[in-house]
């Protein structure tokens, strides 16, 4: 087992790994910007360095900076989490050069699953059902029209090169393809340095279903179950669940074994995601793309499936095998995620950074975790994500792990900032997500107009 690992990022993310490290026996380098000197990750490191200024592309976007940290401590391996430098094969191959492990895919099946067009074709290969659209990178408004044409309306443009709901458009019909292009292409060049894009079908209505794999290095690939990711706005994930409701046993099997498939065809390794968009009428599925990281709602993952992903992150890159076989997981229970964020809903959920004044954290009971690296005192700072904490509920069945969840959500207090807890507390106590009854339209189009009117 490594000695020491160096965690590439901040927030919650970078609080979770250092507790996973430590229970494995593993010692933690933190790095972190000058705005970030009083977070949580850095207090609780057994070492911390700093990287660069507050703004990311000097610090946590910093390789060299990183880098240079990793080697004056000794660090082994690095854990990119999230967000940052996690799908950047750039910093993957910087660290294979710098024999510092990089926790995570190679390289090269990074790029291969990174760009949509390349993980498109090799599902194909890999017998994967994909949606119809583009073969290749477009880069022209004339030819985006022409290829909508053909495939027919409604059509999403998204970045080639992108995620984290940049660069993505939908359009209905012809008249809005051109300013629809232009618009994601010059989003997508300034958010990633490429402006080529990709055109397929939108399936709609649909469900956002993704399945999480692990990989070793000894070839041995599982999934760990389902996740139903419909509730977003703007394309970026709002609540997540384990198991869907949408899904039975059958479908189950199918969609999973799908991404097993996948990942084995690319001979990945490590954690990772393979999301698909499932009509939920015909209960026909589509490929839609990989994730080579871990994802912010793995814990919901975690709570059903019994594993923890971190630390079998940690072990695969150490080299060694999973330490559970597919036959060995079973599946418990229900569980709920809602992402809380420093923002405030009824203002277009403008970021609502501040220092806390009070905090208190729901507890109690068996089933229920927060994620999160505030505390009181704690400034949260302006230049990065506003999420600042994950409230994680587990119950025998999906009733329980909702009403756990609204008790949770009644519970968290937060002062001194604005939050979404209200709006998550109203979206988990809806008639209609108490159902099951949503897809990935319905936050936006349904759940949002009647929120604001109130």
């Amino acid at each position: 087992m490594f000695n020491k690992i160096l965690i590439a990022n901040r927030g919650e993310i970078a609080v979770r790994i250092i507790r996973a490290a430590r229970e494995l026996g593993v010692a933690t380098v933190a790095v972190y910007s000058e705005a970030d000197r009083d977070a949580l990750h850095v207090a609780l490191a057994d070492e911390a360095i700093c990287i660069g200024p507050a703004r990311a592309t000097e610090s946590y976007l910093n390789m060299n900076n990183i880098l240079e940290a990793a080697v004056a401590t000794g660090a082994q391996a690095i854990h990119p989490g999230f967000g940052f430098l996690s799908e950047n094969s750039k910093f993957a191959r910087l660290c294979e050069e710098m024999n510092i492990k990089f926790i995570g895919p190679s390289a090269q099946v990074m790029d291969m699953m990174g760009d949509k067009i390349n993980a498109r074709a090799e599902m194909v290969k890999a017998g994967v059902p994909v949606t119809p659209g583009s073969e290749g990178e477009v880069y022209t408004s004339e030819e985006a029209l022409t290829l909508a044409n053909k495939i027919g309306y409604p059509v999403m443009l998204k970045a080639s090169a992108g995620g984290g709901g940049k660069g993505i458009r939908k359009v209905s019909n012809a008249e809005e393809l051109v300013p629809a292009f232009e618009a994601a292409t010059a989003e997508a060049k300034a958010a990633f340095g490429n402006g080529a894009m990709f055109i397929e079908r939108m399936i709609s209505p649909a469900r956002h279903i993704e399945v999480q794999i692990l990989a070793d290095q000894h070839g041995n690939v599982i999934h760990l179950g389902e996740r139903d990711c419909s509730l977003q706005r703007n394309n970026q994930k709002v609540l997540e669940e384990s198991p869907s409701v949408a899904i039975g046993h059958t479908l189950r099997e199918r969609i999973c074994q799908a991404a097993v498939k996948a990942a084995a065809h690319v001979n990945y390794e490590n954690a990772g995601t393979i999301e698909f968009l499932l009509d939920e009428a015909s209960g026909d599925f589509f490929f839609m793309e990989m994730n080579t990281r871990v994802q912010v709602e793995h814990p919901v993952t975690e709570f059903v499936s019994g594993v923890d992903i971190v630390k079998e992150q940690i072990r695969i890159a150490d080299g060694q095998e999973l330490s559970v076989k597919q036959e060995d997981i079973e599946f418990k229970g229900h569980a709920i995620e809602c992402r809380i964020n420093a923002e405030n809903p009824k203002f277009n959920f403008a970021p609502s950074p501040g220092k806390i004044t009070n905090l208190f954290l729901p507890s109690g009971g068996v089933g229920l975790r927060v994620d999160s690296a505030m505390y009181t005192g704690y400034t949260i700072p302006p230049y990065y994500d506003s999420m600042i904490a994950k409230v994680i509920v587990h119950g025998e069945n999906r009733f329980e792990a909702l009403m756990k969840m609204q008790r949770a959500l009644m519970e968290f207090d937060v002062e001194g900032l604005t939050t979404n807890i209200d709006f998550q507390l109203e979206l988990i106590s809806d008639d209609n997500v108490i159902a099951g009854d949503y897809d990935t339209s319905f936050l936006a189009n349904t759940f949002l107009p009647e929120y604001l009117e109130k």
